[in-house]
């Protein structure tokens, strides 16, 4: 794997001294007592100006009294995300308040410990967490929304929190949920470039997927989970006793044995880089062999008697997320834009609306039996565009995607205001929670990731080539703008502008590396050109 324009001197000096930059102000922002006097400039912008999005922010600090404060409280809130994250502008405003929204919440759960920092899932102390109310459940959520940060050390941190933060060894509860951080981090990697931080992790991923195999290896080769322990209790398909093969698993197995298997070839330990790609290799086939439904054309739980869930579940996307399916299971993507399927007014649902147990275990016990959940949107989301990128198909389009996304981002109300909480009804986005510290502000999905990846379509990659391919539908937006982005090294401006005449860098999508035009487009297909 070639990664030698990522140890050129050039982008190592360009990211020392980003680091530097970064460090310097989050020191000012972040003091024991709360104070703040970090300047509001951000020298990371090339386009936009920060200070016209502050509104958001001084918005959200008045919406209700802040009676929970992490390490960064509101006061902070702004300089925090000056500092740290990438801006965004679009026509549509609702949709970007909700993404400024979304990194002003994901700051409300970075908390400092004496193990360093941590990202918790609920801002309440809750009886399933483990120590500093950590969960390890939406783990892999927190990475791919973390990856943007400006400031590595909030995921370093909570990385070796998980894999060696007990002793040197994993921490006892990292295994109370399934996730795929081993991937995650892998595809932070393509983002920052920090391969010394991620090979040091080696002998910790393979503890973790070994720790997998002895817990929950099946004979046939598969994995096994209960649907609580997938974070999806009350499913269709679920079992909190059965030894049910899921696609969420054995998904995240396949990905993490990759991940490994990428991990140890820039380590240079070519045998163990071939024991996990031939370990990826074999699950991805038996997930076809044993978990497809050929009749449905759907990825389904297999239960122990051998038979396949007479349903389909949401669950059934997660493959696409890894890349795994084969072409010919595209056809599963029918049932996203079918009102009998997936489709509903306020989201995606997690189980199929035809069938008799939709919406059957009440409300109030964390159900997956049908609600609207943003853990899962997230999964579908990613899986989706990656099946319009890198699949050849012709069952869903790019306008299915941005309508997924803008009514994923519409959900994101509550009594007028944004609010994002845990699951909510499918009709008219009732969230099923009660507006409590418990589920307020719930860290267990990702928005602004889906926005920079997806819908802008920066997709990262390990060679000095930056791709951009958006999923926008050319009728859409006249413009938008992503500004600040931090990769390899570099800091990337991203926009779209349809006549040239919003931004004044000329007409069409281009794509600027630290203030330098790199790639440019009349129209809003993919895009490409190297770093400098």
């Amino acid at each position: 794997m070639a990664d030698a324009h990522r140890d050129g001197p050039r982008v190592r000096e360009m990211s020392m001294i980003r680091k530097s930059l970064v460090l310097m102000t989050i020191v000012l922002i972040e003091t024991t007592t709360g104070a703040v006097s970090a300047p509001t400039e951000s020298a990371a912008l090339f386009v936009l100006e920060a200070d016209v999005f502050r509104h958001h922010v001084d918005f959200f600090n008045t919406m209700e009294p802040e009676n929970i404060v992490n390490a960064i409280p509101n006061s902070a809130a702004w300089d925090w995300m000056v500092a740290n994250v990438p801006f965004f502008e679009c026509p549509d405003k609702s949709f970007e308040e909700i993404y400024y929204f979304r990194w002003w919440t994901l700051r409300k759960h970075i908390k400092r410990t004496t193990d360093g920092y941590v990202f918790t899932e609920f801002l309440d102390k809750v009886g399933h967490s483990g120590k500093h109310n950590t969960i390890s459940c939406a783990l892999g959520h927190h990475i791919y929304e973390g990856t943007w940060l400006r400031d590595d050390r909030y995921l370093d941190q909570y990385v070796h929190f998980w894999y060696t933060g007990h002793d040197g060894t994993l921490q006892p509860h990292f295994h109370q949920y399934s996730n795929w951080a081993t991937w995650a981090l892998y595809r932070r990697y393509l983002v920052n470039q920090d391969r010394a931080f991620l090979v040091s992790l080696l002998d910790a991923f393979i503890k973790d997927y070994q720790a997998w195999e002895a817990e929950r290896g099946l004979p046939n080769g598969l994995f096994w989970q209960y649907d609580v322990r997938d974070g999806m209790e009350e499913s269709i398909s679920g079992s909190r006793t059965a030894h049910n093969a899921r696609p969420t698993l054995n998904s995240y197995m396949a990905a993490n044995a990759l991940a490994i298997a990428k991990v140890a070839a820039l380590a240079g330990r070519e045998a163990l880089a071939q024991e996990y790609a031939d370990k990826a290799t074999t699950l991805k086939a038996l997930m076809h062999e044993l978990l497809w439904d050929d009749e449905a054309q759907f990825f389904k739980a297999r239960f122990p008697n051998g038979a396949l869930a007479d349903v389909r579940e949401e669950i059934g996307y997660i493959p696409w997320y890894f890349n795994l399916p084969e072409r010919r299971c595209a056809a599963a993507w029918k049932q996203l834009t079918d009102p009998q399927g997936f489709s509903a007014p306020m989201g995606i649902t997690t189980a199929e609306r035809r069938h008799p147990a939709f919406r059957s275990h009440g409300v109030g016990t964390c159900e997956w039996d049908g609600a609207v959940w943003p853990y899962a949107t997230s999964q579908t989301l990613v899986g989706l565009a990656h099946l319009l990128r890198d699949y050849d198909q012709e069952v869903v389009t790019v306008s299915d995607y941005f309508e997924a996304l803008r009514a994923y981002a519409r959900s994101h109300r509550y009594r007028g205001k944004p609010y994002i909480g845990e699951y909510l009804d499918e009709i008219d986005g009732t969230w099923l929670r009660p507006d409590s510290d418990r589920s307020r502000y719930y860290n267990h999905s990702t928005f602004c990731d889906l926005v920079i990846v997806g819908l802008v379509g920066l997709g990262p990659r390990v060679d000095n080539t930056v791709r951009v391919h958006p999923l926008l539908p050319t009728d859409a937006w006249d413009w938008f703008c992503l500004d600040g982005v931090p990769y390899h090294g570099h800091t990337l401006t991203i926009l779209w502008d349809r006549t040239g005449a919003k931004y004044g860098k000329g007409k069409g999508l281009r794509v600027f590396a630290d203030g330098r035009q790199v790639a440019a487009s009349d129209s809003l297909g993919p895009v490409q050109g190297e770093l400098p």
